[in-house]
């Protein structure tokens, strides 16, 4: 059974939102998250190897990646269609995402589930111009990715303004079930809207 206890005691299903920030550094992407927005607490580091065959992105309670947290990681070596499981620091699932290849040709679309939370869902791009604009000029274009579960609630979401480094505001609203989605799932899927947005 997947422990639900995070530290810094932070209950994974009532965080109400969370800021996401890019660091770009030589060999990796790295991402802070801060719980509340951009001024708050950081609550993970998420560091991401490029050029690795498979896609893994890890998430640490420290700048020295001591402690990991949780992470998502690619079923399959290079699959643009690939399903990643979301696991805990303990290497259980937590979550798992895809993209929807199909729909993804005219605006990226995720699908996602979270089993211990019963939810399952859907998530795309707010703004169809904006999603064909950005195939032809990859620029910091402002971006707005909505996941909502199969009634339609609204599940997280994720969105970018203008500039040069890439910062989310993630938004959290309670669930059908009465809670809010996991924040580790959030910001896994959060990560996933920027690094694999090109995918």
């Amino acid at each position: 059974m997947t422990d639900m206890n995070t530290p810094g005691g932070i209950d994974p299903t009532t965080m109400t939102s969370f800021a996401l920030w890019q660091q770009l550094k030589f060999t990796v992407n790295r991402f802070e998250i801060r719980a509340g927005g951009k001024q708050g607490p950081m609550v993970a580091l998420a560091q991401q190897k490029r050029l690795a065959l498979k896609e893994e992105v890890s998430f640490y309670a420290d700048e020295a990646q001591t402690q990991k947290l949780f992470g998502f990681r690619s079923r399959s070596v290079m699959d643009l269609a690939a399903t990643y499981d979301i696991t805990d620091g303990q290497g259980q699932q937590i979550g798992w995402f895809k993209k929807d290849f199909g729909a993804s040709m005219l605006r990226s679309t995720w699908l996602m589930g979270v089993p211990h939370q019963q939810l399952e869902g859907r998530g795309q791009e707010r703004n169809q111009a904006v999603a064909l604009l950005r195939r032809f000029a990859d620029i910091s274009w402002p971006i707005h990715f909505d996941f909502k579960a199969s009634n339609d609630a609204e599940l997280l979401s994720v969105s970018r303004g203008w500039g040069i480094r890439d910062a989310y505001d993630c938004q959290l609203p309670v669930a059908p079930n009465g809670a809010r989605l996991d924040w580790r799932v959030a910001a896994c899927l959060a990560v996933a809207c920027d690094v694999l947005m090109a995918r």
